[in-house]
Parts: structure tokens; sequence; C-alpha cells
């Protein structure tokens, strides 16, 4: 077997990837994870993991992306520090650009995952994972008894903030207009909870934030901005929560793989199988509903044992 064509290939090493090396590797399958542009993915910039199993006392988000990357290195797997540009699914073996190099693989295992939508100002970048989060249901419990801030209007916003109220003193939740995007039903329990305040026609100008004593960097509030006449306000908050979406990083599989209508790639029900034989998907690429480093790692178990079946029956194995 050239260099250059392996039997598998993973592109993307969140949970979903490695889990899927990991298990790829132990079948001698001798795997490749292109790492792309973030190795390690969303957890890379997730401070600290509480409700990952087996660690109970919680672990860092990127070391629980080391130890899962040595496990699978242990096996056999190997990591390339490359991003994957071009694929080409119209023939097998099937093609991939690998920046200055083409490879070939039997099967693809494409894990990319999804990234939050940001705001994109740089105070949001400064503290994100130390007070400014995008996931409530990974990072809420850190807020018992303090004052939060969410942002966004649609049915993600609403969620994230009545999922808040079990932990959070109070939640304001910012939002750029007067009018939601969120489903009525959803609205309509928001506006019920007496923990949700609303502040709308407002966007968030500025994060700020302190050092503590402990030399750690937190949240202290956020500058807000009327979008009607342009006054800003400083409001005191513990924490920040974006909810304005998800984007799965499915740019390359445009027009290559079956997509819904917001990216998310399409598997057939109950497995990891694309539209294209041989081409499984696992994690946030193709789960836009739970969108958790166990939920993409279980999925990544299953694109892998779908892909050694796969492969033993086409005798490729």
């Amino acid at each position: 077997m050239s260099e250059n064509h392996h039997k598998v290939v993973i592109i993307g090493s969140g949970p979903a990837g490695l889990t899927a090396a990991i298990y790829t590797a132990r079948a001698n399958l001798s795997p490749v994870i292109y790492e792309g542009m973030q190795p390690g993915g969303q957890l890379t910039i997730t401070t600290e993991v509480e409700n990952y199993p087996g660690f109970e006392n919680g672990i860092q988000g990127p070391e629980l992306m080391d130890v899962m990357r040595k496990q699978a290195c242990r096996f056999g797997a190997k990591c390339e520090f490359k991003e994957i540009s071009e694929v080409d699914f119209s023939q097998r073996p099937f093609k991939l650009k690998a920046e200055d190099k083409e490879i070939t693989a039997d099967s693809v295992i494409i894990s990319t995952g999804a990234s939050a939508r940001l705001l994109g100002i740089e105070s949001e970048k400064n503290y994100m994972g130390y007070g400014v989060s995008a996931c409530a249901t990974c990072d809420g419990f850190f807020y018992k008894g303090l004052k939060v801030i969410v942002v966004g209007g649609g049915d993600t916003a609403m969620e994230e903030a009545n999922y808040l109220t079990n932990f959070a003193s109070e939640v304001i939740l910012v939002h750029r207009r007067e009018g939601f995007r969120a489903s009525q039903i959803m609205l309509e329990r928001a506006e019920k909870n007496p923990k949700i305040k609303f502040m709308l026609n407002r966007t968030i100008k500025e994060v700020t934030g302190e050092i503590n004593a402990m030399g750690h960097k937190k949240v202290t509030g956020a500058i807000l901005e009327n979008t009607q006449d342009g006054s800003t306000e400083e409001v005191k908050v513990d924490g920040i929560f974006v909810a304005i979406g998800h984007k799965p990083n499915t740019k390359i599989f445009a027009d290559k793989l079956e997509m819904d209508e917001t990216g998310y790639l399409k598997v057939v029900p109950g497995s990891t199988k694309t539209n294209i034989e041989g081409v499984f998907a696992a994690g946030d690429v193709a789960d836009k509903t739970y969108r958790q480093a166990v939920t993409a790692a279980g999925t990544g178990c299953m694109a892998a044992l779908d892909a050694q079946r796969w492969l033993e029956e086409k005798e490729l194995a």
C-alpha cells in the first residue's frame, strides 16, 4: 500500500474523530487523522469539562483531547496536523487534498464538527472560556446563584435561558431587535419564567472583565449598545452565553454530500452512513440537536464500526 493511500482517513480531531481513530486503530485499519485548523475541536477552547464520564473531578478541555489523541496513537493511529482542502467522492478510492499533498482513501470518516456563531468582537475572544461560553449545558453549572446574559433571539437562546435559570439567580436575554425568530411556545416559556429579564434592541459592544487575586481572567459585565439611538450602558454580570446558533463545518462537502438546509450532513437513521457508500459522518457535523462531547464520541464509535464493516464487505479491510 502506497504511503499516500489509506484504508481510513478521518477528517477532524474532536471527540468524534479521535474516538473513531481509537476504534479503527484497534481494528488494525491504520487510520490517519487530519486534525485541521483546530486540533481537538471545540473542547480546546473549553476550560473545565465536568460532564464527561470517567473524570470524577472534571478535566480541562485541551487535556481531555490530548489524552484521547495519545490513546488513539497508542493503537497505531497517525495524526497529521494539516487541513483537508478538497475531496472527490465521485470514484473509489476517494481522492483528498491535504494542503500540498494528494492522498487516496478506501473510506472516509467526516468529523469536522460545527462552530458556534459568535459576536465577533475582540473582548469576546479574550474571555472565551473565562466567563464567555457558547454552551449552557456545558457551563451552566458554574453559575450557581450568579447573574448571566444570554445573547440571541431564536429557540436556542430561549432554551439556554430557561436552562440557565436552574443555576443562575437572574438571566438577562439580550436581543438586537424587538421581534424574535423563536417559536411562540419557546418564547412564551421564557416570558413566563420569573428569573428571565429581557433587554431588547441591544447588542453587546464589549465584554468587560478583570484579573482576580489568583491571576485568572473573569467576566464582570458587558457594555450594551442600543440599536435604535446608539446609547450605551454597562450591565454587571458574571457570565455571558452566546446563543446565536451553530454553523457546521461542511463547506468543502458542498455538492459532494447530502446536507439539510442549514448545512448539517444527512446520515441514514440509526447509522453514520452518508449518501456516498464508504463515507461516514460523526459528531456535531451531523448533529444539530445534542452537540455534546459524549454524544460526539458515541457517534465516532458508530462511524468506526460502520466503516470497519463496510471495508470488510468490500474485502478492503
